[in-house]
């Protein structure tokens, strides 16, 4: 169910403006970065690439006050979800979800991948996705791989 008080803004990266993909950098950083204590390279040059698409939901009067966003990679043969990240003020609200739906919706008739964090699990399951390999560690957090077939 669509949150009334934001609208979905996508854009391909080479579309961002630069302070728009601040924005969405920053959200990210503040997150995966600072709230999950997990230092890594956040910025791995896939934001801007053509076949990279960024979605996001924020007040339609205020586009950089981003409530929640995911990432798009589209060049390695399946479209690859990522970057699936919430506001902490945002919370709750099934922002997340909203947007991945929105993917699906889009992309639904290829597959899509995505890496969970393992005790999310459930969550993606609800929505179509299967565990398609073991779990690993990435920047010390626990993974498994998932697919959604067409």
């Amino acid at each position: 169910m669509a949150d009334p008080g934001l609208e979905t803004f996508v854009r391909l990266g080479p579309d961002l403006a630069a302070d728009e993909l601040h924005a969405l950098l920053r959200l990210r950083v503040d997150v995966f970065v600072v709230e999950q204590e997990c230092p890594y390279p956040e910025i791995d040059g896939r934001d801007l690439l053509a076949t990279t698409e960024h979605r996001w939901l924020a007040p339609a009067d205020a586009p950089l006050a981003v409530a929640a966003s995911i990432r798009l990679l589209g060049d390695d043969g399946d479209r690859r979800i990522g970057r699936v990240v919430t506001d902490g003020a945002a919370r709750g609200r099934g922002l997340a979800r909203q947007l991945v739906v929105s993917a699906i919706e889009t992309f639904g008739d290829e597959p899509l991948v995505l890496d969970a964090q393992s005790h999310l699990v459930p969550y993606y399951s609800d929505m179509g996705f299967v565990v398609s390999g073991e779990e690993f560690i990435e920047d010390g957090i626990p993974h498994r791989p998932m697919r959604r077939l067409p």
